[in-house]
Order: C-alpha cells, then sequence, then structure tokens
C-alpha cells in the first residue's frame, strides 16, 4: 500500500482511516494565517456502514491509500434479495445483497458485464458500465403534435427503471440510458 501527504488527497480517492476504508468526497486545504499549521480539511464516507465523517488532518502527516482491485465479472441472474455474478477469469460466483448495489440493480441485465472491486479480498464496491441498452415495457401513447426536442414521457424498462423519454418512443423500443445520471441517450 502507498502512503500520501495529506495534501495529495483528492475526491474519489479511497483512504484507509481508523482501520478502515472511505471514500473521499470533498477535500480542500485550509491555513490559518499566524495561528497554527495549516491542514486538509477532508469529508469522506465509510464504503462499508455508509456513514459520513469530516476530519482535518494536518498537511505534513501521510495518509494510507487504500489497495483496490478491479475484477471483471458478469451479472448472472437475481435471487430474491441476492445478485448473482461470475468471475470471468477463474468462473468462480459472487453473491451480494441488493442494498449492497445501492440503486444500481435497475441497470443489470443478464450477460451484463461489470468491474467489481475488492479490497483485501471483499468486494467494496460496483462499476457498471457507462451506458445500458435497455426495452420499454410501459409508456404513455405518443401524442401527434409531439417533436423529437418537446417534452418527456416516464417509461418503465423491463428491469423495473422508470426513465423519462421523448414523445416518440413507444412500447417495446430499445433504449440507451446513462448510467451514471439514469439519463436517456438514444434510440438503440
Amino acid at each position: 500500500m502507498a502512503k500520501v501527504l495529506a495534501t495529495e488527497i483528492r475526491a474519489g480517492n479511497l483512504i484507509e482511516w481508523d482501520k478502515r476504508v472511505w471514500r473521499v468526497l470533498k477535500a480542500y486545504h485550509v491555513h490559518v494565517g499566524g495561528r497554527g499549521g495549516a491542514f486538509m480539511q477532508v469529508e469522506m464516507k465509510d464504503i462499508e456502514s455508509g456513514t459520513k465523517m469530516n476530519q482535518r488532518i494536518r498537511t505534513e502527516d501521510k495518509i494510507e491509500r487504500a489497495y483496490v482491485e478491479p475484477r471483471e465479472m458478469q451479472y448472472l441472474y437475481n435471487d430474491g434479495d441476492h445478485y448473482i455474478f461470475m468471475d470471468k477469469e477463474t468462473y468462480e460466483q459472487l453473491t451480494l445483497p441488493a442494498d449492497f448495489l445501492e440503486g444500481q440493480t435497475g441497470y443489470l441485465m443478464p450477460n451484463t458485464d461489470v468491474m467489481v472491486n475488492f479490497h483485501n479480498e471483499r468486494p467494496i464496491g460496483v462499476q457498471l458500465p457507462p451506458s445500458v441498452v435497455l426495452t420499454v415495457v410501459e409508456t404513455e401513447p405518443n401524442l401527434k403534435s409531439a417533436t423529437a426536442t418537446g417534452s418527456f414521457k416516464p417509461a418503465r424498462t423491463e428491469t423495473g427503471l422508470t426513465v423519462l423519454v421523448p414523445q416518440f418512443v413507444l412500447d417495446g423500443e430499445k433504449i440507451k440510458i446513462n448510467t451514471d445520471t439514469g439519463e436517456y441517450i438514444e434510440r438503440a
């Protein structure tokens, strides 16, 4: 594991603090003129429990960066409240609870390739592809006066995800969705 100066901490980094792994949400340098030294004000979130914490770290302190090993896996199916993934190299299966995926389940279709990040041989997060193609199963009927740039309507996909789509999208059509924002990109 690598130690870095506190001034090198950036948002998005994973660090070890108090024997736990934290994701840095915000980090900024603070210097109080005349009294005391400079420090880094770091807002971070525990990746296991989800609790947030603000921490002052002296600029000369060294912080342990967490080592994360990404593994390419394929989503197979869900079994009630559990989602089953398969390692593409070893063919071992990994079962993750629904609450571990935090709202990512609506983008998962069987055979979707994802990256599962591991820390000390324990899964800590799932990285989805940048976009997915899903089929619209239910949406409002098309309005004759609607244009491509006009208003949007809600559409429910085969995974249960609801997305705002342009008026011209109909039931049964495949649409491309951004997995970061949950927004409609285009028809597929």
